[in-house]
C-alpha cells in the first residue's frame, strides 16, 4: 500500500497571519512540519493558496501545489492538491500545517490503520489525563469507538455522561479520548467526501467528520500517547519555542 503525505497551509489565517512562514528555531513552522512527516512518509507536498509560502518550501528543498483561495477545509485543499499532482498512492495523509512537532510514531499509527480492510478513513485520539477540566473543554473534541477502534461520534461535549456519578468523578469512571485532528483517507473516498453537503450534525457541533459519519463513512481511530502542540496564535508560538529548546537541550 502506497502513502503519500499532503501538508495545507494557507497564508491568510485570522488568528495569526503568515503562520505557516513564521520562525521556530530558525525555520518556518512549515519546513518542521514536512521535515517530520519525511521521516516516515517518502512523497510529501504542501497544499498552498499562497506564492510566499510556494517559494519557502522549495527553498528548503521540498514539493509544494498551488490549489485554490476559496476552500473551506484542508480536506477540500488536499482533494484538489492530489488531483494537481496525479497521484497514485491508496491513501492521502492529512497532516496539519501548524503540528511542527508531528511524530514518526503517530504517522506510523495512523498507517496502521488501514491493515483492517474495512477503513475508508482513519484519525487518531490520546486518552485524556485524569482531569475534569482538560475533559470539559470544548475546544477539545472527544471521541467514543466501537469495540473494534471504529469512531461511533465526535463531540465537543463530554461523552459518554456518566451516569450515577458526579462529574468530578466521571474521568476516573472511563477512559476519555481526545481526538488528535490528524486525518487519512483512501484516495477514492477522500474525492466522494468533499462533494457532500454539509451535514446536520456537522453544523451542530462545527465538526466536519461527522459529515462523514453522518454519511455513512467508517473512521478508525488510532490510538497514541504523544500530545500534539499545535500553534493557533502568536502565544502558542512562544510556547512552542519553548518546548522546542527544552527538547534540544535533552537530545
Amino acid at each position: 500500500m502506497k502513502f503519500i503525505g499532503i501538508i495545507p497551509a494557507r497564508y491568510a489565517s485570522t488568528r495569526f497571519p503568515g503562520k505557516p512562514l513564521a520562525m521556530l528555531g530558525g525555520k518556518p513552522i512549515i519546513q518542521h512540519v514536512y521535515e517530520q512527516v519525511k521521516t516516515c512518509i517518502d512523497e510529501v507536498w504542501v497544499a498552498t493558496d499562497d506564492q510566499r509560502i510556494m517559494d519557502a518550501v522549495e527553498d528548503f528543498g521540498g514539493k509544494a501545489v498551488m490549489t485554490s483561495d476559496t476552500h473551506k477545509s484542508g480536506t477540500d485543499r488536499i482533494n484538489e492538491a492530489a488531483r494537481l499532482i496525479h497521484t497514485d498512492a491508496d491513501v492521502i495523509i492529512n497532516i496539519q500545517g501548524d503540528e511542527p512537532f508531528i511524530t514518526k510514531e503517530q504517522i506510523d499509527a495512523i498507517c496502521s490503520c488501514f491493515d483492517e480492510q474495512s477503513t475508508q478513513i482513519a484519525t487518531l485520539a490520546k486518552p485524556f489525563d485524569k482531569d475534569f477540566a482538560l475533559i470539559s473543554n470544548v475546544n477539545s473534541p472527544k471521541v467514543v469507538t466501537d469495540l473494534h477502534g471504529f469512531a461511533l461520534y465526535f463531540s465537543r461535549s463530554i461523552i459518554p455522561f456518566v451516569r450515577g456519578a458526579e462529574p468530578s468523578e466521571w474521568c476516573c469512571r472511563h477512559n476519555y479520548l481526545k481526538h488528535i485532528g490528524i486525518y487519512a483517507y483512501r484516495k477514492d473516498v477522500l474525492d466522494e467526501i468533499t462533494r457532500l453537503p454539509q451535514s446536520p450534525l456537522e453544523l451542530a457541533e462545527s465538526l466536519e467528520q461527522l459529515r462523514w459519519l453522518q454519511n455513512g463513512y467508517k473512521i478508525k481511530v488510532g490510538i497514541t500517547d504523544i500530545e500534539t502542540i499545535g500553534i493557533d496564535t502568536p502565544e502558542d508560538l512562544q510556547k512552542a519555542e519553548e518546548f522546542w529548546k527544552n527538547k534540544n537541550r535533552q537530545g
